[in-house]
């Protein structure tokens, strides 16, 4: 049984219609998605991180063992700072993706919270003379996200320091809590981190304070047209990071980490055989994990798709792979016995 978002009851109350997104109960939407999704490119709108968990990393070797587990720079990120990971097996397949935040005195891994309990799984299988302890604090954090074009107006209004760079931290004071401002690394957007008690209290404020409440449904669908994937929908334990064209995720100078033989040879080589990419459907979207076809062949696979709203129409879109050299942009596939075409990412810009 999934579990409740800490601001699953204020989320009911509010008139929220209710269900689980990646493994949680959290509020799905109070409007049509669309209708919330437009809002994205006007308004400042809060939503729920209830379904994202965070790992606490302490002891003296912390860096230089988490430097070794996963495929970003851990060893060098300043304070407050964060990097975007692929945490892989020794055969360079994806076991999960997270952020791995340098709060000082401990490392902060945030992540979804049905891969919380598999880190730390893999983490402790690896820790073995090392200095090194793994926490859950998902009863000490919890998380608010807030996107849009007003959203730095906001916070700046609640006396939050907006003008951060992508994965830097501020921890700050709002009405008396404290919280930690993030800077995601996507468009306008932020997240708050609070004490799960705190939660309902800042939500409310930032309600009151000038924000739409968006549900789990809009955001899909925005995370769609950004075309970033989402482990477990897009991501899987199959893939190779190459092959997600997620290059946000790895640094060649770092050193060695888990993974690291296959994902350096990919990289001299020049390339995989498949990429990830957008599709448009020329008519109804197809269903998740249906396969694409070029001259007769199997050639890809779908792993995400949505309705985007274009003025007052909606376009059929999705991500998946595709093998490359069918994928240029601009291509026709066949998708369920209907022509699609290959898109460059994203679609549309958080």
């Amino acid at each position: 049984m999934a579990s409740q978002s800490p601001l699953y009851e204020t989320l009911a109350n509010s008139g929220a219609r209710m269900g689980e997104y990646r493994g949680v109960q959290t509020a799905l939407a109070w409007k049509e998605a669309a209708a919330e999704f437009s809002a994205l490119h006007s308004e400042a709108v809060v939503y729920d991180l209830g379904w994202r968990s965070k790992l606490i990393i302490t002891g003296e070797d912390r860096v230089r063992w988490m430097n070794g587990m996963v495929t970003n720079n851990v060893r060098d990120l300043a304070l407050n700072t964060g990097a975007y990971n692929f945490l892989l097996n020794p055969q360079g397949r994806i076991q999960a993706d997270l952020y791995v935040y340098n709060r000082g005195e401990y490392l902060l891994v945030d992540t979804d919270a049905w891969q919380a309990s598999k880190l730390q799984e893999i983490f402790h299988k690896y820790i073995i003379m090392d200095d090194v302890e793994v926490s859950d604090a998902g009863d000490k954090l919890t998380s608010i996200g807030i996107i849009g074009k007003k959203s730095a107006a906001v916070l700046q209004a609640l006396g939050l320091p907006a003008d951060l760079a992508a994965l830097q931290l501020a921890d700050g004071v709002v009405e008396n809590i404290g919280v930690s401002l993030v800077r995601a690394d996507s468009g306008e957007s932020y997240e708050l981190w609070m004490s799960p008690a705190n939660a309902a209290t800042v939500w409310n404020i930032l309600v009151h304070g000038g924000t739409q409440p968006i549900g789990a449904e809009a955001l899909e669908l925005a995370r769609i047209a950004a075309g970033v994937p989402r482990y477990g929908q897009d991501i899987s334990e199959r893939d190779l990071p190459q092959e997600t064209e997620q290059s946000r995720a790895l640094n060649f100078r770092k050193g060695c980490y888990v993974g690291q033989e296959i994902v350096e040879r990919i990289h001299s080589r020049g390339q995989v055989h498949r990429k990830f990419t957008g599709f448009r459907f020329t008519g109804a979207a197809p269903a998740p994990g249906t396969k694409i076809e070029s001259n007769g062949k199997e050639v890809g696979e779908i792993t995400s798709v949505a309705l985007l709203p274009v003025s007052g129409q909606s376009s059929s879109i999705g991500l998946g792979y595709i093998r490359r050299e069918v994928g240029t942009p601009g291509a026709e596939v066949m998708v369920n016995g209907a022509r699609a075409t290959v898109a460059n990412l994203p679609f549309e810009s958080l």
